[in-house]
């Protein structure tokens, strides 16, 4: 189930990202974080009174360090989207799942204890998978960088590394029992603020109805994809959940091509399939390294 979670968070993304497409004709990126996070403190209170789930938190910190974070990351992603072609900058924002890795690996390297006969770490097959679908999304979007573009490479690789800082947030708030329903009304808060500031600071599009008509199923979108994201963290192995979450590029590409008319060649279909089966050989991998043992201990 924590896979199928990941799936569906990836889908919802994805969609999600074909509402902001319609929705940027006619509002900045500011107004539709604002409104991003308005329909999901909406939704997700809707969601956690029909769950009878309290919203007060004995974790303030912890929610406004992943708020803070997430909102920082989205940002420096906006900006890298602007100044890089975006198969750039989605190749280095999607660079996140290779900074899990590094993280969890690292944390056992650095606690493993040999002097008190505790084994070496094994993730090693995991964090080879993980590579291994990162090089799909370089196979699949092809990124180039300009030399005078290496400042905004570097923010978009910033992107990257503070995605996941939010995704290891995510599993730390699953562990002390945060429900998702609460993370994600904390983050469509912070959303909201830092939204409402972007608007105060660039100005607000003239309002228009058609283009309004993408805000509520992007916000909606967005709720339900952070819901599967925060349950699929909070829940399962953190090296294959951050891997699954390639599975975005598969969905994207079938909107792009449907929707858009986007080509795709033949080298990114072979990075699709490869980051298909990275997906795949890492949810294998992390069953056959120890089944039925509790998620949240690996």
């Amino acid at each position: 189930m924590t896979s199928m979670w990941m799936l569906l968070a990836s889908f919802c993304f994805a969609a999600m990202a074909v509402c902001v497409k319609f929705a940027a004709e006619w509002f900045n990126a500011g107004e539709l974080v604002f409104w991003r996070g308005v329909v999901g403190i909406v939704s997700i209170w809707a969601v956690a009174r029909h769950r009878r789930i309290p919203l007060a938190t004995r974790y303030p910190g912890m929610h406004a360090w992943r708020s803070v974070v997430g909102v920082i990351s989205l940002g420096t992603w906006f900006y890298a989207i602007a100044h890089l072609p975006l198969a750039t900058a989605m190749t280095l924002n999607y660079m996140s799942s290779v900074w899990v890795a590094l993280f969890v690996v690292g944390a056992q390297i650095f606690l493993w204890q040999p002097q008190r006969g505790d084994a070496a770490p094994r993730q090693g097959p995991l964090v080879l998978s993980v590579l291994a679908g990162f090089a799909g999304v370089v196979m699949m979007l092809r990124p180039t960088i300009e030399q005078n573009q290496v400042f905004a490479g570097l923010i978009g690789l910033f992107s990257g590394l503070t995605a996941a800082v939010v995704y290891m947030q995510l599993t730390a708030l699953g562990k002390v029992g945060e429900p998702d329903t609460r993370t994600v009304f904390y983050f469509a808060v912070g959303s909201t603020l830092a939204g409402g500031l972007a608007m105060l600071a660039g100005g607000v599009s003239p309002w228009n109805w058609r283009g309004a008509a993408w805000l509520l199923p992007m916000g909606l979108l967005a709720s339900a994809g952070q819901l599967a994201m925060t349950r699929s963290y909070s829940a399962g192995a953190t090296l294959v959940v951050a891997n699954l979450q390639y599975s975005g590029l598969l969905f994207g590409a079938i909107f792009g091509v449907t929707l858009f008319g986007d080509r795709i060649g033949l080298a990114g279909w072979s990075g699709i399939a490869l980051i298909v089966a990275s997906g795949l050989a890492a949810t294998v991998l992390r069953s056959r390294a120890a089944p039925g043992s509790p998620p949240q201990d690996h």
